[in-house]
């Protein structure tokens, strides 16, 4: 699948809003304590603008299919997070999250040494993509997020 990775524009903050809200649906985390509370929710192009922060979309065929950010952690300079990584349904499984993902990562090398995220449990698929790009699952956050319904955690060494 052709695929093109870029950074986020403001025309496609509404786009990756909806998509988000969309997966959060189809697996019951709409709803606070998950990314749906999120207050920057829709101003992607807003934040992820400075060293450090970063997010990018996929786009297949012109449109838009899913996006992956990376950002920094309130309380730490060496442990970034991997921020609202979703992709539409009809894109899963073709490499499209694998792009992301590698953008992602290789642009956190610049700036951190460990990488965190946070999923939920029944995101099974999601937690075997994580694992295989060596993310290891820890039970303990090395610091506390406004997601706190985010049940199942993960780091990685950059």
């Amino acid at each position: 699948m052709d695929c093109l990775i870029r950074e986020i524009t403001l025309s496609d903050d509404k786009i990756i809003e909806q998509i988000i809200r969309n997966c959060l649906i189809e697996y019951g985390a709409d709803h606070e304590g998950t990314a749906w509370a999120d207050p920057d929710l829709g101003r992607f192009s807003e934040i992820y603008n400075t060293d450090g922060n970063k997010y990018w979309v996929a786009e297949v065929n012109g449109k838009v299919v899913g996006g992956v950010g990376i950002g920094k952690l309130e309380g730490t300079t060496e442990i970034c997070e991997l921020q609202k990584m979703y992709c539409l349904p009809e894109v899963r499984g073709k490499g499209v999250s694998k792009k992301l993902i590698e953008v992602a990562l290789e642009y956190s090398k610049n700036y951190y040494k460990k990488c965190y995220l946070e999923t939920l449990e029944n995101m099974v698929s999601a937690q075997r993509f994580y694992e295989k790009y060596g993310f290891v699952r820890v039970f303990d956050a090395p610091v506390k997020t406004e997601h706190f319904l985010c049940d199942v955690k993960y780091i990685k060494d950059l």
